[in-house]
């Protein structure tokens, strides 16, 4: 444990001195908790909130470069101290000469020409690594490193997701995503509305503000459960600094803001269906389609590590149905230990799965461990709205199939049924743990 954390602080700090992609990769592996000890992912964490800052005149010279003015000329106000530091920019405070506030999201200058450099070292080192020992196959981590850095650095590709995710997801008015302003944009400035809010698990927070954490943790669920199962389209990096919660001063209804879009997901149609298919499976404790599509889904024989890795559960929780039994200390415990004693199968399943399921995996443990600090973990309304998604998801499939209109209408009624049968399900839970359930229980057992 002690040389595992010492090892772990080792590696902090050679992330926070290369500074860039060291970091980004850092921020990675410290979603890890299905692989990595919990002395690395817990000291690895800070790194989401505590990246090295560039200076005043470093961030003045970037703006000076694409706009070609002054601060003094595009902004009235220009906060000097950023609102937080990330690590690939760094976000300030500014008022434009409208008088409208917003959040200007500004580059570190060397990071653009530094990345290539630094993904090489990364291989080569890795590779290094790789031919002492054997069992350490880290190179997935490269390659996504190499496919992702490109897009995450052009903020205008950040910019078109926030508004395509926006337009996607417009019908959930808990949902806030800052609007871009364009004229004030470039590949390396991204300046958009700004949105105040605490983090999604400081507690303390939401107590002091009135906000509902269970609503929280629900909506959340509702939201990136439509970006997976729906639309195929997955915001990447829901880290708490990146998804913020407040109550709007006008509605006084509870409100997630989620920042930073630069890194998404998009998922193929055949890829998407076998997904919902297997959750549905994993929910209905369905081991048979378990097996078929985590196989379908490159698992191969390690189908039930696949499975132990997706949900974050033990083989004997999935086998028991994960909707139902709850989430241990002692589970949790066996997880991390099978983690180490499994490495090298883990590090094969990973390079075997599609490069897709990669940024799917850091997704999950991200939101896990929202939900894990929320204590809302496991909870019944999570997975009644992953089926919800699943099986609209697996009817607009199968339409899309179908030329014949009787068929298309057996489906649409087939869902509107299983939909409905859900809904019911969800009231029942409601009113067994409503005053109401409570009162009806004591009775019976009276009467009993």
């Amino acid at each position: 444990m002690h040389v595992h954390r010492r090892s772990a602080e080792r590696l902090r700090d050679l992330c926070c001195a290369n500074r860039g992609t060291f970091i980004k990769v850092g921020q990675h592996l410290g979603a890890l908790d299905y692989l990595l000890p919990e002395e690395y992912t817990s000291t690895l964490k800070v790194l989401h909130s505590r990246a090295p800052q560039s200076s005043m005149e470093e961030i003045v010279q970037v703006i000076r470069e694409d706009f070609g003015k002054e601060l003094s000329e595009l902004f009235v106000l220009f906060e000097e101290t950023p609102q937080g530091a990330a690590s690939l920019a760094q976000v300030h405070k500014a008022v434009l000469h409208d008088g409208r506030t917003v959040a200007v999201k500004v580059q570190h200058p060397k990071v653009q020409r530094q990345s290539s450099k630094d993904i090489l070292v990364m291989e080569v080192l890795l590779r290094g690594v790789h031919w002492l020992f054997p069992d350490f196959a880290f190179m997935w981590l490269v390659e996504e490193a190499k496919k992702n850095m490109p897009l995450e650095l052009n903020f205008l590709n950040e910019g078109h997701n926030s508004e395509i995710v926006s337009k996607k997801l417009a019908h959930f008015t808990f949902l806030k995503v800052p609007m871009i302003h364009w004229d004030l944009s470039t590949k390396r400035v991204l300046t958009m509305e700004f949105a105040e809010g605490g983090q999604v698990n400081d507690r303390e927070y939401m107590k002091t503000h009135g906000i509902n954490v269970n609503e929280i943790s629900e909506n959340l669920g509702k939201m990136y459960s439509e970006m997976i199962f729906i639309h195929g389209f997955v915001h990447c990096d829901p880290h708490p600094g990146n998804v913020l919660v407040r109550k709007c001063q006008k509605s006084k209804k509870t409100e997630i803001i989620l920042l930073d879009h630069g890194l998404y997901q998009v998922l193929q149609p055949d890829f998407r269906i076998n997904y919902c298919q297997l959750w549905q499976a994993l929910i209905h404790q369905d081991m048979s389609g378990v097996e078929h599509y985590s196989r379908k889904l490159g698992a191969g024989d390690l189908y039930p590590l696949f499975a132990c890795v997706l949900t974050a559960r033990s083989w004997a929780a999935i086998n028991s149905g994960i909707s139902s039994v709850p989430v241990t200390l002692s589970e949790d415990v066996e997880i991390r230990t099978n983690a180490a004693v499994y490495l090298p199968q883990i590090n094969d399943l990973l390079n075997k799965v599609p490069r897709q399921m990669l940024l799917l995996l850091k997704t999950n443990d991200l939101l896990r461990g929202i939900e894990t600090t929320l204590q809302t973990r496991a909870s019944s309304s999570s997975f009644i709205n992953m089926s919800r998604c699943c099986i609209r998801a697996l009817a607009r499939h199968k339409r899309s199939k179908i030329q014949s209109s009787r068929r298309r209408l057996q489906i649409t009624l087939t869902e509107s049924f299983n939909l409905w049968r859900l809904s019911m399900y969800e009231l029942f839970l409601w009113l067994k743990g409503s005053l109401l359930g409570q009162g009806v229980s004591t009775l019976l057992a009276f009467l009993h």
